[in-house]
């Protein structure tokens, strides 16, 4: 049985990010265009900052496939950072010579010590005894997630091997909801890859776009909610048994952990509390010999465990805390009042954290399918999921 395990390094403006990835079974197809393409889907994106043209992101496998298909061994991955360039000197590796006025001076520019709100730069300095802010930016930075994206890309390629497929798509920004949806997943698929905010409104989108436009204009920025999909998942994945098990705790973990996430519902979610139980729990049926279900606000997971319905999980990503509207803070060199330091940032990117919310998702569903279903190679897993 394996176990899909994923352990990632790397900062924001370091050499790279890696991702090592244990547990993958050999035969699966892995195509490095495919996990490029899910890259630059995490990139686009209406509201995104200037980085987003600095860097065209690509991965590289470095081990664990050969000739298209994975070997049994761990697989690395790597996307370069082509900003490390301008910043060969203050994130060195090694250490460089602090009594050479240049070099000083390189270092103390991207240093930082006053604490942008909303971020890790204060818990994370007071925990790791750090005095200057940089380090603790690095690898909190939400550019740290280009690399799980492409961890996903994996995943995403093995669920295909058994039609298991996923999307997500934009349903606010701000205070403006998208309120004309395709019923149909596969044209909400298609609409949201086609809109510049993931969104399958039309109209809706036009008047995000603009709440973007005003937020920008203002120094300020915008979060909102997506909602992410997984479709034709087989019965029994998770556990009933250990709440550590349950497929439903897992995937909110893995989600409510992306940065700037504040709430992860399933299904029906918050709207639970409305609605009475013969209203919310999904009545089973059966027609020639085929169970089905007319509803979904279980969202696909009962008592821990996929149920054969499609899974649904939405999720809230905060305004994104770094503005050009400094907020007022502390400096803890100085421990004095000051306002936040600022660094590049997005207006709004929601749309990349849907991307980056299917990613993380389907690590989970690969994990769980492999504890179901698993074996040492995709031959030898078919077998056991055709049975």
């Amino acid at each position: 049985m394996s176990n899909f395990r994923v352990l990632t390094s790397g900062e924001s403006h370091g050499k790279c990010l890696n991702a090592i990835i244990e547990g993958i079974p050999s035969g699966f197809k892995i195509d490095e265009d495919y996990i490029n393409k899910e890259l630059k889907r995490r990139q686009a994106g209406y509201g995104r900052g200037k980085r987003m043209q600095i860097e065209a992101d690509t991965c590289e496998i470095k081990s664990g496939v050969r000739l298209g298909l994975t070997t049994g061994a761990p697989i690395c991955l790597e996307v370069k950072n082509k900003d490390f360039e301008n910043w060969k000197i203050p994130m060195s590796t090694s250490v460089v010579d602090l009594k050479n006025r240049e070099i000083l001076k390189l270092v103390a520019d991207k240093s930082f010590t006053k604490v942008r709100p909303g971020h890790a730069d204060f818990a994370g300095a007071i925990k790791y005894n750090l005095e200057d802010l940089r380090d603790v930016l690095e690898r909190s930075s939400a550019r740290s997630t280009a690399i799980e994206v492409a961890v996903g890309a994996v995943a995403k390629q093995m669920l295909k091997e058994f039609a298991i497929i996923g999307f997500s798509h934009v349903t606010q920004i701000g205070n403006v909801k998208a309120e004309v949806l395709p019923q149909n997943y596969t044209l909400l698929k298609e609409s949201a890859e086609h809109s510049e905010l993931r969104c399958a409104d039309d109209v809706a989108t036009d008047m995000m776009k603009e709440a973007i436009d005003d937020a920008k204009n203002k120094g300020d920025t915008l979060g909102g909610k997506f909602e992410v999909i997984f479709g034709n998942i087989p019965v029994g994945l998770g556990s009933h048994v250990h709440w550590d098990r349950k497929l439903d705790g897992r995937i909110a973990q893995a989600v409510m952990s992306i940065p700037a996430v504040k709430s992860v519902e399933i299904g029906a979610g918050t709207k639970a509390a409305e609605l009475l139980g013969s209203k919310m729990h999904d009545e089973v049926f059966i027609a020639d010999g085929k169970i089905y279900r007319k509803t979904n606000n279980a969202g696909g997971i009962e008592g821990g465990m996929s149920n054969g319905e499609p899974i649904i999980v939405k999720a809230v990503m905060k305004p994104i805390p770094t503005m050009r509207t400094p907020l007022k803070t502390v400096d803890l060199y100085k421990q004095e009042a000051t306002e936040a330091h600022f660094e590049r940032s997005d207006t709004c990117a929601v749309p990349a954290c849907a991307v980056l919310a299917e990613a993380r998702i389907a690590w989970i569903l690969i994990d769980e399918f492999l504890k179901k279903f698993g074996g040492d190679s995709l031959k030898e897993i078919k077998k056991a999921y055709e049975k």
